[in-house]
């Protein structure tokens, strides 16, 4: 198993290495020498040896070798920013190598590997780290598994963002026209006014106007720079409202394919990311895509023609004139780029600065009643303080550094105005161009040195607009759960036989949860799961909802390989009952018919009664139509699993599960619902875990599972008789219930 593939001249001198029946087994890539400078080193495992090497040189021997028969153990060590590999043996611990924290999830899965072929076991590893740097330019990720911002193929992005319009080809051919009709409108009030200058003002030329008719020709010419402003204000709103329709509906559409990509992800998907982080990426990274495609593109587009027509306009006025009053233009390129790429990283510290005071407020403000407890009023003004004065000495420093940068701008600014009145001064008392084209210069000039400020912000406003459209793309691209699999088998009646056979899964395939499990459950048996924590109960019924695909063996529900069932047909057939009874923030009635929306008000309230939930549900000011609140927060424990039982048996699942499903709530409620589910469970397969095992009585039969494998099996009675992990199981409990009972 390859970590990392060895660079080839190093392969052939370890190939030269290994002795007669020596095997590479294990290859990974170090970022730090033992010293703790930044050098690559190589750790090698075969079958024999653990070997470091260092990559520089032709010809090398390892830096360091042990014999896998004399390790006894292999750990890592944490260190100051990464740590090491460390290897005990008989004689003394030996550290082999050295790595920094990125790779700290990497060489944990290396030392696991050496473990086990130290033990002479099979080598089981994940290879499924977080990637914490760029595969292809090497950069550190903003974060685990992320985008690399400098490796975005942006031509491909635009593209994708840009296919995202054609269902509104209309308007944005519209919106375009707009866009070139409003620049070419804002090109014309400064050639208007040197029309002012030279043909009213100051005439140049043979023809001789009288005063009136200059005056007529001077409000003609007014009258057409009104035209143009009104006409350059209606352009902008137009051009402002179809970009905000077009850019809101586009981002819209997005946000819901995302969406609908997010629904149909795998459990196991979101088992590994965390909720905020998906979320992210339908909200923030969407909004920063909106932000774009409102703001960033129409502005770049707008900015780009403007600076074209100004130029051609300039140059057509006077070549010459134009590359004098040009010579500021790199000044101001160089100058934005370097301001925007100072001013990022202390932003950025002050922006982490104010998460952290924000951070401290919502925390002391949500535990102000254990602050006033413990009279802790003026420690935690001290803690806030030192945020604040944090925050404030970040945000002068990043704020004091503005000012500078937009007086020098304008002062490079006024060299080209400088400049101008010089030279072009120079060339209108020559009489080699006119007063009013020195004027048109000047506010042409003043319209082009605006937007070349901000030329150099535009390459990162894009590259976190395009990098929030790559995270966005990346989970769209997943793939998503096989709910329309070609040679599905339907399956519209169930019956309800249920059996593992072999089955071996781990949610990291190198650290197997369940072992070889063999279990055959009949249609209408009820079973309950037993055992330990983490012992891998909630795995069973994970595999039987198949939230999770097995690794090895298979799962066949009604003989048929559950990978082969259609999903639809599956989970319409099963029915969930959890600990935590999730409840959606609507009413009763809603949430029992969540599961069947077309079901009668009779119907639920049938499922209620059997639930035991229908008398109070009616002792609410409001009944079925009370609403729940966010997660059900204005129900008590009790009263959110009994709605939660009659959801269940509203939906009339074959296939029950029952996940700890009276856990947490009081005697009185625990019957209830325990009534509740007597009637549920009737003619349905059943899986059921509990803490309190004598809730399990009534099983047909318990299953005890202790680290992943089924030990026992057997009625409750039998397994009380045989006096096996379930007898220990049930003793330990009830010692634990005794001794709560005395202390209260």
């Amino acid at each position: 198993m390859l970590f990392d593939p060895l660079p080839s001249h190093l392969e052939q001198n370890i190939r030269k290495l290994l002795a007669q029946g020596e095997d590479t087994l294990l290859t990974a890539n170090s970022d730090m020498t033992e010293d703790g400078a930044y050098d690559e080193r190589w750790l090698v495992v075969t079958n024999q040896r653990v070997l470091t090497f260092s990559p520089n040189g032709t010809k090398q021997k390892p830096l360091l070798e042990v014999s896998l028969k004399e390790i006894k153990e292999a750990k890592t060590e944490a260190l100051v920013g990464g740590g090491c590999v460390e290897i005990r043996t008989d004689k003394k611990s030996i550290s082999i190598l050295h790595y920094s924290n990125s790779l700290a999830d990497k060489f944990s899965e290396v030392v696991r590997g050496i473990q086990q072929l130290s033990k002479g076991e099979e080598l089981r590893l994940s290879t499924d780290h977080p990637k914490t740097r760029c595969d292809n330019c090497g950069r550190r990720l903003p974060e685990k598994d992320g985008i690399c911002p400098a490796c975005i193929k942006r031509s491909t992005v635009f593209l994708r963002i840009m296919s995202f319009l054609k269902p509104y080809w209309k308007s944005v051919a519209v919106m375009s026209a707009v866009t070139l009709v409003g620049t070419l409108v804002n090109l014309l009030p400064p050639f208007i006014t040197k029309h002012i200058m030279d043909d009213v003002i100051v005439p140049i030329g043979g023809v001789v106007l009288t005063t009136s008719q200059r005056l007529t020709t001077l409000v003609w010419l007014v009258v057409v720079l009104l035209g143009v402003r009104v006409l350059a204000s209606l352009s902008e709103v137009s051009h402002g409202r179809l970009a905000a329709s077009i850019g809101n509906r586009v981002t819209a559409d997005i946000r819901a394919a995302v969406f609908r990509c997010v629904e149909r992800l795998s459990l196991a998907f979101h088992s590994k990311r965390e909720t905020g982080a998906i979320l992210s990426r339908v909200s923030r990274d969407t909004e920063r895509l909106q932000d774009f495609l409102i703001e960033g593109l129409p502005y770049i587009i707008i900015e780009i023609l403007m600076m074209t027509g100004i130029l051609a306009f300039l140059f057509y006025m006077s070549w010459e004139l134009t590359l004098w009053v040009l010579i500021p233009t790199p000044i101001l390129v160089i100058g934005g780029h370097w301001f925007w790429k100072k001013m990022r990283p202390m932003w950025k510290r002050a922006w982490g600065k104010f998460d952290k005071l924000h951070a401290h407020i919502n925390e002391n403000l949500s535990g102000i009643r254990v602050v006033k407890a413990f009279a802790q009023e003026d420690r935690e003004i001290v803690k806030f303080n030192r945020h604040n004065r944090a925050a404030m000495i970040a945000g002068i420093q990043a704020d004091r550094i503005e000012p500078g940068f937009w007086a020098a701008m304008s002062f490079a600014g006024s060299i080209g105005m400088l400049l101008l009145w010089l030279l072009g001064g120079n060339h209108v008392i020559r009489e080699e161009i006119s007063l009013g084209t020195l004027i048109a210069f000047q506010g042409y000039m003043w319209m082009l040195y605006g937007p070349l400020e901000w030329l150099s912000q535009v390459n990162q406003w894009m590259t976190r607009a395009f990098t929030s459209a790559e995270r966005i793309f990346e989970l769209m691209d997943t793939v998503p759960e096989s709910y329309d699999v070609e040679d599905a088998i339907p399956l519209p009646e169930m019956k309800g036989k249920v059996e593992f056979k072999d089955v071996e899964f781990g949610y990291d395939k190198s650290k197997p949860v369940l072992q070889g499990v063999n279990l055959t459950v009949e249609p209408g048996e009820m079973i309950g799961l037993v055992g330990k924590s983490g012992a891998g109960k909630t795995t069973m019924i994970n595999l039987v909802c198949r939230f999770f695909e097995v690794d090895n063996g298979v799962l066949e529900i009604d003989s048929i390989d559950i990978k082969k069932v259609r999903l639809e047909d599956l989970r319409g057939k099963i029915g969930l009952v959890l600990q935590e009874s999730f409840l959606f923030n609507g009413s009763i009635m809603e949430n029992i018919a969540y599961a069947k929306p077309e079901a009668t008000f009779e119907e639920i309230v049938e499922a209620a009664k059997i639930a035991n939930a229908h008398h109070f549900i009616l002792a609410k000011p409001d009944g079925y139509d009370t609403i729940v609140g966010e997660r059900g927060n204005k129900l008590s424990g009790g009263e959110k699993q009994r709605i939660s039982i009659a959801r269940a048996i509203l939906h009339d699942p074959q296939i029950l599960i029952l996940d700890e499903a009276t856990s947490s709530v009081d005697i009185e409620t625990e019957k209830q619902i325990q009534e509740a589910i007597s009637r549920l469970v009737k003619g349905r397969t059943t899986f059921a875990i509990a803490h309190r095992l004598s809730t399990l009585r009534n099983a047909d039969r318990l299953v005890v599972l202790d680290e992943g494998k089924i030990v026992e099996v057997g009625s409750h009675a039998e397994l009380m008789e045989n006096k096996g992990i379930f007898y220990n199981l049930v003793q330990m409990y009830q010692d634990i219930s005794e001794a709560v009972a005395y202390t209260e």
